[in-house]
Parts: structure tokens; sequence; C-alpha cells
């Protein structure tokens, strides 16, 4: 069986789509470097805990790997398939293998929607967390800085300077 590769050719997306996969390995090498007690403790943000980060960045790559299983298949999309901060204050409960394992299964489910995506879907709209409308093709560098950010919010050892400077200097995206 031959390996799956994505199927985008575009070079800025496949730059944003490498941007996002580092910047989710970063987040989750400092997940991992977190004691199941140290991952209740305080993060950056405030009234949040490391749990409510990790929860956050787990639905997140959710609620992105639906819309664009979406823009590729053209489903209209669920209302009630939405996470707001209800559900991060829920995922934060969570015990940490099921946290653990939210972020990751989520991560891997979203990779696997962008490796499988066809060319002609990058550039469709959908709905993106905490972004609105956005085309496909710019979901990767939303999740990128989403990755890159969270993980300072960890608190955990995390330093700017670790973090490409695409991350600082890109404007954020709109359509």
């Amino acid at each position: 069986m031959a390996a799956r590769t994505d199927r985008v050719t575009d070079p800025g997306i496949r730059s944003d789509l490498l941007l996002a996969r580092r910047g989710t390995a970063y987040f989750s090498r400092k997940l991992n470097e977190l004691s199941d007690v140290d991952l209740y403790g305080a993060s950056r943000v405030p009234g949040w805990s490391r749990a409510h980060v990790v929860a956050h960045v787990g639905y997140h790559a959710r609620e992105l790997a639906g819309a664009i299983e979406l823009a590729r298949t053209g489903a209209r999309p669920d209302p009630e398939v939405a996470y707001g901060l209800d559900t991060v204050d829920f995922g934060a409960t969570l015990p940490p293998s099921a946290l653990r394992n939210l972020h990751a299964h989520a991560a891997v489910h979203l990779d696997v929607e962008w490796r499988d995506l066809p060319p002609e879907c990058w550039e469709r709209v959908v709905s993106v967390p905490e972004s609105g409308d956005e085309k496909v093709s710019r979901t990767p560098w939303l999740r990128a800085r989403e990755v890159w950010l969270a993980a300072l919010d960890l608190d955990n050892g995390a330093r700017r300077e670790d973090l490409p400077v695409q991350v600082w200097e890109r404007p954020p995206i709109t359509v």
C-alpha cells in the first residue's frame, strides 16, 4: 500500500500545514511534560487551568476537522456541533488520560482531513471557531497560530523565543 500524502500542491498552504504540524508537535511536547497533577494547575489564561487550555485546543481541532469535512462532503453544518466555553469547562474536568486523548485524537483527525482534502475544496468557505467564515486554505494558519500560542498558555516553560517568527509577524486572516 502506498503512503498517503497531502493532496494540496499550493506552496503557501503546504508551508502553513508544516507550521501547524510543528506547532501541534510542540504543544504535545509541552503537554507531555506536565504531570497529571500539574495538568490542573494555573495557566496563563485568567480563570483557566492548563486542563482548560488542553480542552480548548482539542475542541478547536475537532471543530476545524468538522468544518473541513463539511467542505469536502458538501453537507450542511449541524448547529448542535459547536463548542463553547461551557464545553471547554466540561472538558477541563476530564480525567488526565481522557484530556490527553482528546488533544491527540482531535489533532490526528484534523490532520487526516487536511491530508485527504481534494485540491478543489481548499478555496471553499467554511465557518471556523472564533474566526467566522474563512477559506479552508486559511485553516492551517489558524490552527498553527492557535497551537503555538496555546503552548505558551500552558505556562510550563514555553517561551516566546521558541515560537516561529510567523506566529508574531503574520497578521490575522479574514476572508
